[in-house]
């Protein structure tokens, strides 16, 4: 209910529709019974609210646990303007890892196992701060050499031209080919200019 309604037992009347109510003389003991009994009632209605929402809160909400050597991802907050594992504000990651969990603190708490580039943190996380990792050997890529360079580049090779295109501008022609590089799947061809190519 409104709280005007809740303080004078009635719905608020619009300014078109004002009339002139006597108003009760209320004192005393009767001020401090009938104020009780306003309480009583706006406690009850914010009380079956209350399980009303709790009710449609508990359908989605279920406990989280995790065993001793589970792999788990660790949730990031992005900061603005904070450079975090090379990335910046929005774009940086929500979750790092996987990590493994050594031991169970409490309840709701795990420590993790955490690399040495994270010894200032502190290692026991709470459950909704961790994500589990599932493993998928789809995720697993087969591991070829590759000539890393020292600034962590390396330099692509194409394996084979896919199709072969001409791209029409108003002035001139440009000839195009489906290029499938080294180390990257069939999804990930790219149209390159043939002058390039050579």
């Amino acid at each position: 209910m409104a709280p005007y309604e809740a303080l004078y037992e009635r719905k608020c009347r619009m300014s078109l529709c004002w009339t002139e109510l006597s108003e009760d003389k209320l004192i005393g003991p009767d001020l401090v019974r009938q104020t009780e009994e306003k309480v009583k009632i706006i406690k009850n209605s914010l009380k079956a609210a209350s399980n009303r929402q709790k009710s449609y809160a508990a359908l989605k909400r279920k406990d989280i646990e995790y065993e001793v050597s589970d792999k788990v991802f660790l949730q990031v907050s992005p900061w603005k303007k904070v450079l975090r594992f090379g990335k910046k504000g929005k774009l940086s990651p929500r979750f790092i890892g996987p990590y493994e969990i050594m031991e169970c603190v409490g309840s709701v708490a795990y420590r993790l196992a955490l690399p040495p580039q994270l010894d200032k943190i502190h290692n026991v996380f709470h459950v909704s701060m961790l994500r589990r990792y599932r493993s998928n050997l789809s995720h697993i890529l087969s591991i070829e050499i590759i000539d890393v360079q020292p600034d962590l580049t390396y330099e692509e090779e194409p394996v084979k031209i896919l199709a072969r295109e001409i791209k029409e501008l108003r002035n001139k022609r440009i000839p195009l080919v489906k290029v499938l590089w080294r180390n990257h799947k069939v999804e990930q061809v790219t149209w390159e200019s043939e002058e390039i190519m050579r």
